[in-house]
């Protein structure tokens, strides 16, 4: 039909023109009353040249459907330009205090409390008496040994002034010595097991758990709940495991993006710590990164673990979703402008890692492509498109 309305305004052109040439010649009103009486003349012409173009192209149409003029369909695109891509393994971790003690009496017996100077959540030092255990027999013997020490001084004390004046053997001076000697030991003996009866702190930090009263016997665990636990959170690490498929490309220096999505908070770090062996149910490798001091981080704590084990500085990517395959592999369509017409295009592409929504591309793309984002459904290699609402 275009063809046809091409032909008609050029032949309508020619005859216009040879009109004007020979009316030149003429009287010049007269002739330019003629030209605009052949202009509404050949304007009619035109106006049903058209009707009849019209018309028989709707007949055509009917009689062979194939002859519909092509519509182009509507696409959006996307310009490809190389940008940093960076691939992570998504994990869940938790949050671990590198400095956890659980407070154990250090004669491994225990004993009866007879107080207790701290409580759950008070912040203690390293050194602080935190328990007090029964010490009444203890004193008892000490008493008892300090009175025999003295009574075994006074006895060598004798005994040395007798050697002195030449009176007595040297054998009864030593063994006087001796005796001395034995009842200092067992103070210093009885002394020390009485320091035992003082529970201290090993760790600076918060008693996040005491679990111990007047009364009761002080072991160190009662069950499998800790009687006093204490946690440093100046020193912190995050832990997670590892899947093995994983174990040439997570280790030592690995970076690691830790999410606290309860706190708002993100932390970058770098793996500290990557096991070498593979746990037999879990299939997996242990891993741990430290994490700065922070009030609001607390041991046992979810944290949401990215490590990063592949980038690309400049790299081509496209939405993932954009990916089709046929029987030949896997393309891309593009937007490709061919006699000035946008038209679809096939391109095949070799894919690398997928990370996110985001899929790298490692043969088939490069920059500038017009990558069709949206309405490629259905698309086929060379239809016709446009980017453009009419």
């Amino acid at each position: 039909m275009q063809k046809i309305l091409k032909v008609v305004l050029f032949a309508s052109s020619v005859y216009l023109t040879s009109c004007s040439a020979k009316t030149d010649s003429g009287d010049k009103n007269g002739a330019l009353a003629q030209k605009k009486a052949k202009l509404e003349e050949l304007k009619k012409q035109q106006a049903n040249l058209s009707q009849e173009i019209t018309a028989l192209q709707a007949e055509v149409e009917k009689l062979d459907p194939s002859a519909k003029a092509e519509k182009a369909k509507l696409i959006s695109v996307s310009a490809i330009t190389p940008e940093s891509f960076t691939h992570y393994i998504d994990l869940q971790g938790s949050i671990t205090a590198e400095d956890i003690s659980y407070v154990a009496p250090r004669n491994g017996q225990g004993g009866l409390v007879k107080a207790v100077y701290v409580k759950q959540g008070d912040y203690v030092k390293k050194g602080q008496l935190l328990l007090k255990l029964d010490d009444a027999i203890l004193l008892k013997n000490l008493k008892q040994a300090q009175t025999d020490l003295a009574y075994l001084q006074d006895m060598y004390n004798r005994q040395k002034n007798l050697w002195d004046q030449q009176i007595g053997t040297e054998q009864q001076l030593i063994d006087a010595k001796q005796k001395v000697d034995q009842a200092e030991n067992q103070i210093a003996t009885i002394k020390e097991q009485w320091n035992m009866t003082n529970v201290y702190a090993d760790v600076s930090g918060v008693a996040d758990a005491v679990n111990i009263r007047v009364g009761e016997m002080f072991t160190g665990v009662a069950g499998q709940t800790p009687q006093i636990r204490i946690v440093n959170n100046t020193r912190l690490k995050v832990t997670a495991q590892v899947p093995e498929n994983y174990l040439g490309r997570v280790k030592e220096g690995s970076k690691m993006v830790v999410n606290l999505p309860d706190l708002g908070k993100t932390i970058k770090t770098t793996v500290s710590v990557a096991g070498k062996i593979i746990d037999l149910l879990s299939r997996s490798f242990y891993v741990e990164a430290k994490l700065p001091s922070d009030k609001d981080l607390k041991p046992n704590q979810i944290a949401l673990v990215k490590i990063e084990d592949y980038t690309v500085p400049k790299a081509i990517t496209i939405p993932v979703n954009t990916l089709q395959t046929d029987e030949k592999g896997k393309f891309v369509l593009v937007a490709v402008n061919e006699n000035g017409k946008l038209v679809a295009r096939k391109k095949p592409v070799q894919i690398g890692e997928l990370y996110g929504d985001k899929l790298e591309i490692k043969n088939g793309l490069q920059t500038g492509d017009q990558v069709i984002t949206e309405g490629y459904q259905g698309l086929y290699d060379g239809q016709l498109i446009t980017t453009s609402a009419s």
